[in-house]
């Protein structure tokens, strides 16, 4: 607990933090009987590596935490959870995508609005709750090592739905993504010995962090490593970018532990790491910030705490604010498990104080409606990858791992020029069936709300802490 509260910069939510690192334990014991396959030691216990920021003694030395499963551990619980769907006969809408949340004349949520992908109609979905588990933004940056899908839909429709967000000027720069590629080099590298070195050979991280080295916080990591790029101690021929030495820790250990990372780093740069270093950058990585809650998984609406009912958020989407202004290294996955189940726990209390839903409001989708009505009828305008590039670029320049106040005045003037841009975008492609050209423009209107909101709280944040 006072790891996190330390790493979040004292930013973080004490409550929310300590019912996380109460439930961690139960949390990891519950996936275990699940069945995910966590790497053992020879006594049959957990295997378990240190990470970043993790300390024994209030911070005197790093100390193994970090149950894993050898590189892929959020992978593994990935499957483990889905085939717990599969037994308890979840029923998924494949290939459907939510698009405004519905609000009833008490604010309460009453539903969504989706898009059948495959015919292109538009349904209401009427909910006595809604639970948002719809991962984070990266994909806000021209650097990130999220996915493609990780567009913000939910922050998206919830300041839509004028609800506030937390936090959201804090994103994670992970020190180590793979230069050129953006793919993410697990901080387990680090944890089973890989340091970083600068363009003269020298390991640079026991200048800024003697005691945790290589092994400090992620800001903190990714703040020296740009440091040493910007001076000119970077590498390569554009010395941009630092080098993640692991070819000491021999095949074995690397095949055992590492294999995804060796794959990569063959994969995308032909570089073999049992045998020369990975070139690597920082590189967006997490959402700090999102839909507010409480520990409980309900939805907050402002400084009053106010929940709103029949609302909930779990993940990377919604902020108990238990990572603050920085998140600890594999606590993403313990915030989904602890916050995903106390959510989950929170509808079913409150789904049986209800006979059925509430009653919808009337013109439920009148909103969802204009919003397609307006793409479907531009006939020239901006085009999609326009506009979604010099948003990528906005952010990259002026949101990212060092911000000054001149850096995040243009920012705002430019990402809001973009904004404006948004009003007038244009797809050439009016089909119904599978209309990929419509769910990515609808998908890039959450982005930008996103965007837009961490330029800004970055603007009005005006002292100097973690991301």
């Amino acid at each position: 607990m006072y790891d996190t509260v330390k790493g979040a910069d004292w930013l973080g939510d004490q409550d929310s933090i300590e019912f996380m690192c109460k439930q961690a334990t139960e949390a990891v014991a519950e996936l275990e009987h699940y069945g995910m396959p966590f790497d053992r030691l020879e006594n049959g216990k957990i295997y378990q590596r240190p990470f970043g920021g993790h300390m024994a003694e209030f911070g005197k030395k790093p100390v193994r935490r970090a149950c894993a499963v050898a590189d892929r551990t959020g992978h593994a619980m990935l499957h483990a959870l889905y085939q717990r769907n599969v037994k308890a006969q979840t029923h998924f809408f494949v290939e459907w995508m939510a698009l405004d949340l519905i609000r009833d004349k008490d604010g309460d949520v009453v539903g969504v609005t989706a898009l059948e992908m495959e015919t292109g109609q538009v349904y209401i979905i009427h909910a006595k709750a809604v639970l948002f588990a719809t991962g984070g933004s990266g994909r806000i940056y021209q650097a990130s090592t999220n996915a493609f899908i990780n567009t913000g839909d939910g922050v998206g429709m919830a300041l839509r739905a004028g609800l506030p967000v937390e936090d959201i000027e804090f994103w994670q720069f992970h020190p180590t993504g793979l230069y050129g590629a953006g793919v993410l080099i697990t901080e387990g590298v680090r944890g089973e010995g890989g340091y970083l070195l600068n363009a003269n050979g020298e390991r640079f991280m026991e200048r800024y962090a003697p005691t945790a080295k290589d092994l400090a916080s992620r800001d903190v990591v990714s703040r020296a490593m740009q440091v040493e790029i910007n001076e000119g101690r970077g590498c390569g021929a554009g010395k941009d970018h630092v080098l993640l030495k692991l070819d000491h820790l021999g095949a074995e250990v690397i095949d055992q532990r590492l294999p995804g990372i060796r794959e990569i780093s063959i994969q995308f740069l032909g570089i073999d790491p049992v045998k020369q270093p990975i070139p690597v950058v920082p590189t967006c990585h997490y959402m700090m910030g999102g839909i507010p809650t409480n520990y409980r998984g309900e939805v907050i609406d402002g400084v009053d705490e106010k929940v709103v009912k029949g609302f909930y958020a779990a993940g990377e989407c919604a902020c108990a604010s238990v990572h603050g202004a920085n998140r600890l290294g594999t606590n993403s996955l313990l915030d989904l498990v602890v916050f995903g189940k106390s959510a989950g726990n929170s509808v079913i209390e409150y789904v049986k104080t209800m006979d059925e839903a509430k009653e919808l409001p009337e013109n439920a989708a009148e909103f969802t409606l204009a919003r397609l009505a307006k793409l479907e009828a531009a006939t020239s305008g901006e085009k999609l990858a326009d506009v979604r590039r010099d948003m990528q670029v906005c952010m990259q320049q002026h949101a990212s791992v060092f911000r000054t106040q001149k850096v995040l005045d243009e920012g705002v003037a430019n990402i809001l020029d973009v904004y404006k841009r948004t009003q007038n975008l244009y797809i050439d492609d009016k089909s119904k069936v599978f209309n990929t050209a419509r769910v990515e423009a609808l998908e890039f209107l959450n982005t930008i709300e996103v965007a837009v909101a961490t330029m800004v709280a970055a603007r009005e944040r005006t002292e100097s802490r973690g991301a």
